[in-house]
């Protein structure tokens, strides 16, 4: 699984949108924070495409053999 919480940091260059930036530097964004935490979010968001993209036809195969045979163990479930 992904885990981005405790990798050191690195610098490096970004070309932004200049009006954006100074729109964001007048609010008081510290911008590095802000795009580190919304480019995780992008990356967590495109692995997990990914992977459903890539398993999808071992998921539908599971899907329909619990709809055939049933949910293992649902003979033990209280609920």
């Amino acid at each position: 699984m992904l885990q981005f919480d405790k990798a050191p940091k690195k610098a490096t260059n970004l070309s932004l949108n200049s009006k954006v930036l100074e729109a964001a530097r007048e609010l008081g964004m510290n911008i590095s924070q802000t795009v580190d935490a919304l480019l995780a979010d992008e990356v967590k968001r495109r692995y997990w495409q990914k992977w459903n993209e890539e398993n999808t036809e071992a998921i539908d195969h599971y899907n329909a053999r619990i709809k055939r045979e049933g949910l293992p163990l649902a003979k033990y479930r209280t609920f």
